[in-house]
């Protein structure tokens, strides 16, 4: 996401529903915030409503459908645009996304078993209708180029859809590879966005002025770990007992790893936000590195590595992204406010937090570390909203002369 200011909106339309990510970023914020800590500190761990499907699932899902689900519809409403120089849904196209998604994040947060199917109907058309967006920018500009994130967003709906087909069959274990799937789907979603992302980044973090463009990526990087992703996730879910998805999980971490060299850049990397974008790749290595491990026998479990990518990889890049889109689609430079620096913190602690004590690093949390993992979870969105809430809604134009925060 390149440009330096948002769209000029008519004057009569509200700031939070010119751009998507503007409506989007916040609302999945909110339910960042909300869902760690109704499920640890209100539920204890339980869903009183649902005595069917595992309380486990229901989180995992809301957590993946629901905070990312949010945070994908607003960076594809504002990206795919930009990209194709396509106007920007606006308006009731937006409110129609969000009126879709509300009522199924209404279920889940109380998880009643009896209401699976009107969840899913909500989710299924939430989807569809982000597709849709999606495809009708390609269509009006008669591209491909950026086809593969229609394609992953369709393989999203169907996981969905089988997710939920899963729950009403009772089949808790299909139910479980599926929901896995769609982790695997967003972490190939976070790849490609951030090879489009981290050019733009890494280049203003070596020229603030953005007249040159020092930084070239290595073609090979772009895509690996997103194919090796994909790869790992068909087997993970049609052979989860061989040996098979071990040792591609141990593939992929080392293409996460191998991808930190984009980040070997001299003293500009100590920037925060690209730290952060380094870490998020740094955290999918590892996660990918304690699945492998798991499945080859080793004291480790499959879910301390399911965890640190779900909070720590896409949890940190979900909040790169809306730090760095924060800034730059309000037109500022990205001279990060307090907020992004300490929420950035906040969740490099949730992810430590959440997984080191399960693989020998400070044990004696064991028991407390899931609700202070929650709790800096939490944290981390909430100092955001602080400081971004009057950000987006104040936006620079370009005959703006203020100057940069």
């Amino acid at each position: 996401m390149t440009r330096a200011c948002a769209p000029a909106g008519r004057d009569t339309t509200s700031p939070w529903l010119v751009e998507g990510l503007r409506l989007f970023f916040p609302v999945a914020a909110i339910h960042a915030v909300l869902l760690p800590l109704l499920w640890v500190v209100v539920f204890a761990f339980d869903q009183p409503f649902a005595p069917i499907v595992p309380a486990s699932q229901w989180h995992a899902h809301e957590m993946i459908f629901g905070t990312y689900g949010a945070a994908l519809a607003g960076f594809l409403a504002s990206a795919v645009p930009e990209w194709t120089n396509t106007r920007p849904r606006q308006g009731r196209s937006l409110l129609a996304l969000l009126f879709l998604w509300l009522p199924a994040r209404i279920i889940g947060l109380v998880g009643p078993d009896a209401l699976i199917g009107i969840a899913a109907v909500g989710d299924l058309a939430f989807l569809g209708l982000l597709l849709w967006y999606v495809v009708s920018a390609l269509i009006e500009r008669g591209s491909t180029r950026h086809t593969s994130f229609a394609c992953w967003v369709a393989l999203f709906w169907l996981l969905e859809l089988g997710i939920r087909l899963a729950w009403l069959a009772g089949l808790d274990g299909l139910a479980g590879r599926l929901l896995s799937s769609a982790l695997m789907v967003f972490l190939v979603l976070f790849s490609l966005a951030l090879a489009r992302i981290n050019i733009v980044v890494i280049n203003l973090a070596l020229d603030p002025s953005g007249e040159t463009t020092p930084y070239r990526p290595h073609p090979g990087r772009q895509n690996l770990t997103a194919g090796l992703v994909a790869v790992y996730a068909v087997a993970a879910l049609v052979a989860p007992t061989s040996l098979v998805p071990a040792y591609l999980a141990l593939a992929v971490a080392a293409a996460f790893f191998d991808r930190l060299a984009e980040w070997f850049i001299g003293p500009a990397v100590f920037r925060t936000h690209v730290l952060a974008l380094a870490g998020a790749n740094l955290f999918g290595g590892v996660g990918f590195l304690l699945i492998g491990l798991a499945g080859l026998g080793a004291p480790l479990s499959v879910n301390s590595g399911l965890h640190m990518l779900s909070v720590g990889s896409l949890g940190l890049a979900v909040l790169s992204v809306f730090v760095i889109a924060g800034l730059r689609h309000t037109g500022r430079s990205l001279e990060l406010p307090w907020q992004a620096h300490l929420a950035i913190i906040l969740m490099v602690a949730a992810a430590a937090t959440r997984v080191l004590p399960e693989i020998g690093v400070g044990t004696s949390l064991i028991g407390v570390h899931y609700t202070l993992s929650a709790a800096l979870w939490s944290c981390a969105f909430l100092v955001w909203l602080i400081g971004f809430i009057p950000l987006l809604r104040n936006p620079f134009r370009k005959n703006d002369h203020a100057e940069r925060p």
